[in-house]
């Protein structure tokens, strides 16, 4: 018996699908886990991995661009000035975007791919239930304490504010789906998951990206998906909701009042605060752009660049030297040019391109790809760890779905034609 599976195509299949569910199911909780099981799932794709199909798929754009940014990455070793070290270090942070199109390939012929998105959901399902257990008891937190974290049993309170919103606002769609199929109590389970994240995220702890991109994702779901009347009522709805959390969290008011302190005592007092770190970074990141405007300085040269910028008179005292400029466009301008933002521009449009249509995977692979265009405005959320799997991830399995559903009419249309063409020539 296990001498046939191991022989079976469809049971390599099988676990690949399972180690791609238990990478999903992990990555909330886990970076050691993500990796392993991902290593996992790459294996187990080899033993009846069809090479030539393979090769052909990498040839695709969708697939060809983060392939395209790996290899500049990797190249652009070598005009760079930083030790070697540092070099390979950032590199590493692109090799995950190889993995995408390995999903994009497999979820083609699997199809478990919706299993992947229940597997995410149910996995920050969980993780939301210990960040109230956590706020009620800190000492079951894995992470020192820190007032300004609370309710973070692992990783950090960026990470999960990411997950939160992700899945609250992917869940307006089979809400909505439901709502027209009168499956009102399914409906109303899944909109009381949602706003069990949405809570979490107003009265115990969010990112100011999640509350700057929550409502850029609410109003894209309401362009592609509502009409004029539904979006008005939606609209008022919302506002509503928000003026009430609004009074009754002090947690959310904190976090929005710190846009504007921040901004203040960076400008007119020079205090290095988290907002005004970030200026600095983008300030300076502009100049070393300037500097090296086709090709870059070279990977893995940002951290040497902001080390020598830091005893400049016009670096602010007491900001700390980081080795990205918190932007994912600066980030890659730096490093490797005009060439490099090219191909980073590309990435996020044809990915963006492929989820054009409608259906679940479509609205999840266009949710993945908003979010991290707009989180990465203020962070490098591509070459993150957390953020950049959430992206290898979800656009990898909503592309091998979306392209699976694209093949099927292909498919039966080529039958059909065959078979019309035999019944004309009289052929059995």
């Amino acid at each position: 018996m296990l001498r046939r599976r191991f022989q079976s195509p469809a049971a390599w299949v099988e676990t690949a699908d399972l180690f791609a569910i238990l990478t999903t199911v992990s990555l909330p909780w886990s970076t050691s886990l993500t990796a392993i099981f991902n290593a996992a799932f790459l294996v187990c794709m080899v033993p009846f991995l069809d090479v030539g199909a393979f090769l052909r798929s990498l040839t695709r754009p969708i697939s060809a661009a983060p392939i395209a940014l790996f290899l500049l990455a990797l190249v652009g070793t070598l005009w760079s000035d930083a030790a070697w070290v540092l070099r390979l270090h950032a590199v590493s942070p692109t090799v995950k975007l190889l993995v995408l199109p390995v999903l994009v390939y497999h979820f083609e012929r699997s199809q478990r791919g919706h299993w992947i998105f229940i597997a995410f959901l149910a996995s920050c399902a969980v993780l939301s239930v210990m960040s109230w257990l956590v706020v009620v008891y800190p000492g079951l937190s894995l992470r020192p304490y820190d007032p300004l974290e609370r309710g973070i049993f692992v990783k950090n309170y960026i990470d999960q504010s990411q997950e939160f919103a992700l899945c609250a606002i992917a869940l307006a769609y089979p809400v909505m789906m439901l709502l027209r199929e009168r499956r009102y109590w399914l409906a109303a389970l899944l909109t009381m998951l949602a706003l069990s994240f949405v809570a979490n995220m107003v009265f115990v702890v969010i990112s100011r990206t999640a509350l700057v991109t929550m409502p850029i994702m609410l109003g894209m779901f309401g362009l592609l998906h509502l009409r004029g009347r539904s979006i008005a009522i939606i609209t008022v709805s919302l506002l509503a909701l928000a003026a009430i959390a609004w009074q009754a969290s002090p947690q959310l008011r904190r976090t929005a009042d710190t846009f504007s302190q921040d901004y203040q005592l960076y400008m007119q007092k020079r205090i290095p605060t988290s907002m005004g770190e970030r200026l600095e970074y983008w300030r300076h990141a502009v100049q070393f752009f300037v500097r090296a405007p086709l090709k870059g300085h070279g990977t893995g040269s940002t951290q040497g660049l902001f080390e020598r910028a830091s005893t400049e008179p016009s670096w602010v005292p007491g900001v700390r030297v980081f080795p990205n400029p918190h932007n994912q466009t600066l980030h890659v301008a730096v490093q490797w040019g005009l060439v490099g933002i090219v191909v980073l521009y590309t990435i996020w449009i044809l990915h963006l391109m492929l989820f054009r249509g409608d259906g679940l995977a479509c609205w999840i692979g266009m949710l993945v790809v908003v979010q991290n265009i707009f989180t990465s405005l203020f962070n490098s959320h591509l070459f993150d760890f957390h953020e950049g799997w959430m992206y290898v991830i979800g656009v990898g399995v909503a592309g091998g779905i979306v392209n699976y559903a694209k093949q099927k009419p292909m498919a039966a249309q080529s039958e059909y034609s065959l078979a019309a063409t035999l019944a004309q020539t009289g052929d059995p």
